[in-house]
């Protein structure tokens, strides 16, 4: 598989939609965005429920839970399209089936009917990470609930989809899949502080542990003892817990 040199900042987007084709006229009913620089979460994060100026279908209700009624006082997508872009401007997006949610945006950005209204991909790089999961794990489900149970990522406390939830979750995948650490200096330095952590514990617990009983056998037990290998060596030919 061929290396892929990523940028310093990284974004991790997810939306959710009130079906599945924007050519259908569907629309994104949630963004949410989490920021990376360096590998690292900088806790910086951009979210919105939009109202989509449609009805929500039923199938895409059980999956994300967001009703008609919870997104129809919120903003639309052009309330909050300069912000989104401020956001992401220059970073490389890291996205689950990119072609799902890319094409979503593209479309509400050619709602926009705005001269020359360029794509997303003129703002950002854009990184599939099912696409590398599926060359990564061929055969296998790469599903992120799937991606989460291989990486042994705790997703119990996603019953139903959200996008800043799944954006957050996703992150957690992505730095496990393409490498864990953002750097062979982070490992060293976080095995010597555990190892160092450690070594201090152990010092405290002997330190404060009472000095160890010392029980003798009785000479009954000593005779059974000497009984029970006398019995292994004639046997075995030898016991050598005699010599």
């Amino acid at each position: 598989m061929a290396t892929h040199k990523f940028a310093n900042r990284l974004v991790v987007l997810d939306t959710e939609t009130t079906g599945l084709n924007p050519q259908e006229g569907h629309r994104i009913i949630e963004i949410g965005c989490v920021e990376l620089v360096n590998r690292r979460l900088t806790g910086k994060h951009f979210h919105h429920y939009l109202n989509p100026d449609r009805k929500i279908d039923e199938g895409a209700i059980a999956v994300h839970g967001i009703t008609n009624e919870q997104v129809q006082d919120k903003q639309r997508f052009h309330d909050i399209v300069d912000e989104f872009i401020a956001f992401i401007d220059g970073a490389e997006l890291i996205i689950h089936n990119a072609p799902f949610d890319v094409g979503f945006l593209n479309h509400e950005l050619a709602l926009l009917k705005k001269a020359g209204q360029p794509k997303l991909e003129n703002y950002c790089k854009v990184f599939d990470t099912l696409a590398f999961a599926r060359k990564k794990h061929p055969g296998q489900r790469n599903s992120l609930d799937a991606l989460c149970k291989r990486y042994s990522i705790d997703n119990s406390h996603r019953e139903l989809h959200g996008a800043l939830l799944d954006s957050e979750i996703l992150a957690d995948v992505f730095l496990l899949m393409t490498g864990g650490q953002a750097s062979l200096l982070d490992d060293a330095q976080a095995s010597a502080t555990t190892g160092a952590t450690n070594q201090q514990q152990q010092r405290q617990v002997a330190a404060e542990r009472p000095p160890l009983a010392v029980i003798a056998c009785t000479d009954e037990e000593l005779a059974a003892h000497q009984q029970r290998l006398e019995a292994i060596a004639r046997a075995s030919g030898a016991c050598l817990w005699q010599q």
